[in-house]
């Protein structure tokens, strides 16, 4: 019994599909199988979509071949990552085929020289940061996910991170990309070299969530590591008084290389799972960090520090070792899992507002959350107005879902009406795309439409994602009494 248990199963004859995928891949890197799928049918977003395969390619060559396949056969297909996003970009659709490029996980080449590196697009961020680190080298973007997201997922939604709001996020640090387009040809958009001519290909694919093609090699831009670093912990009585120190150090053109906001609730969580020295009785704490020549750091910090006391602060700490500095940055990018220790579930909103707006952005905020009956928790990157609200909320409750998704949509039309953008790393995907109109006209969306036609005439990659559903969206619009932007 136990060897019928454990015996290869052969595909049901009549799978057309994945006897054809299993024509061009080994079987063993093809899974089909309900049981197996059911680890494939979801990513950190809430929806949940269960392909009708799952495949594994090992390189360019055979990712063409599996696109020629779907092609034949008139089937969607999605690449993944690591499966970590937040916003659905990388769900399949129903009845399609999920690409797996976790196993296209190696660095190929860091030429130190030309401070650049080619990769796979499985490689994990934090492995090419460690990577490159022997050579004085770093890669910037560094998401809270970083040690499990991959650098192809980052370049899907143009990811940012605690370290960007200095040096950018990952479109300004993409050089180059080897692309399959949808009809299975194999191309290269830029390359190791800086501005290449002509149009700016690599920047339409990076932040496109894999509406235009699967990326299966990526060079970054790497840069030298800082002579000096100081982190700073500044506790601020209210939350008002945190944003108002943000927008104060931009004002003064001050632009530290991070500035992360913590509101009460998230640092309760941090520090009753993994100690990193936040006050637990701070209404906000925002930690800042500066690095560049010692002396233009020395400069900086003092300045960080003054706009800090002069905007209400009740203390501003200065970490004095690296252990300090990462203890008060383990925290942060721990922050999303300590709150799983507070709540069953929690729904993250990426939305993005003006600094100078952040304040009333953030009292609008909780006043969604007490109308709607939910906790909101707020962790961010303040410098560039990124917000990341934390809806907190239990999906065994009946109607959580749908209550929800209305107050994430609400929190969105906030962002939108102070001038802001619907997403800041997250991207569209499924979750926010019927929102679309809020920022964008009939005209916008049609340019949009246009591109993605040219590249994508069949509409098998990635299909259902970023692009709104007109329907949908007059009724959810016409549902929460919102203005529609066509």
């Amino acid at each position: 019994m136990i060897a019928e248990a454990v015996a290869p199963v052969a595909p049901p004859a009549a799978d057309a599909l994945v006897h054809a995928l299993c024509a061009v891949l080994p079987a063993e890197r093809v899974l089909w199988r309900p049981y197996d799928l059911m680890l494939y049918e979801y990513d950190g977003s809430i929806e949940r979509h269960r392909p009708a395969a799952v495949v594994f390619p090992l390189s360019a060559r055979e990712v063409s071949e599996i696109l020629q396949v779907c092609n034949r056969l008139g089937v969607p297909y999605t690449a993944r990552g690591a499966g970590t996003g937040l916003s659905g970009g990388a769900l399949p659709s129903p009845g399609g085929v999920l690409v797996s490029l976790a196993r296209m996980n190696r660095i190929l080449e860091i030429n130190p020289e030309n401070r650049c590196a080619l990769v796979e697009p499985g490689v994990v961020n934090l492995r090419l940061g460690q990577a490159v680190q022997p050579y004085g080298l770093s890669y910037v973007p560094d998401p809270s996910s970083q040690k499990a997201c991959t650098i192809g997922g980052n370049v899907g939604e143009n990811s940012g991170g605690p370290h960007t709001l200095r040096y950018g996020v990952t479109t300004n640090h993409t050089l180059g990309l080897e692309v399959v387009l949808p009809d299975g040809a194999i191309v290269q958009v830029g390359g190791a070299s800086a501005d290449c001519p002509g149009l700016d290909l690599v920047g339409l694919f990076v932040g496109s969530e894999g509406t235009l093609g699967i990326v299966t090699r990526i060079w970054v831009r790497l840069i030298p590591i800082a002579e000096s670093v100081k982190t700073l912990l500044a506790v601020f009585p209210t939350i008002d008084a945190a944003c108002e120190a943000v927008a104060g150090c931009i004002a003064r053109r001050i632009v530290p290389a991070a500035l992360e906001m913590m509101d009460n609730m998230v640092i309760r969580a941090v520090e009753s799972v993994n100690p990193a020295g936040y006050p637990v009785d701070a209404a906000a704490v925002l930690l800042a960090e500066v690095d560049g020549l010692r002396d233009e750091v020395d400069a900086m910090a003092g300045e960080v520090e003054a706009v800090c006391w002069a905007h209400g602060a009740s203390d501003v700490r200065m970490a004095r070792n690296d252990l300090e500095r990462a203890r008060l940055w383990a925290g942060r990018k721990g922050a999303f899992g300590a709150l799983g220790r507070i709540t069953p579930d929690y729904y993250t909103v990426d939305g993005v507002v003006p600094r100078t707006r952040l304040p009333e952005v953030l009292r609008a905020i909780a006043a969604i959350g007490d109308d709607a009956g939910f906790r909101i928790a707020n962790v961010f990157h303040a410098g560039d107005g990124n917000l990341h609200p934390l809806i907190l909320w239990d999906a065994d409750v009946p109607g959580a879902e749908e209550r929800v998704v209305a107050a994430g949509a609400e929190i969105m039309r906030v962002c939108a009406e102070a001038g802001g953008s619907l997403s800041g790393e997250h991207g569209i995907g499924l979750e926010k795309r019927d929102l679309m109109p809020l920022i964008f006209g009939e005209a916008d969306m049609g340019v949009m439409h246009r591109v993605k036609d040219a590249i994508d005439p069949r509409g098998q990659c990635n299909p259902g994602k970023v692009f709104p559903t007109a329907g949908r969206c007059l009724e959810i619009f016409a549902r929460r009494g919102m203005a529609v932007g066509w």
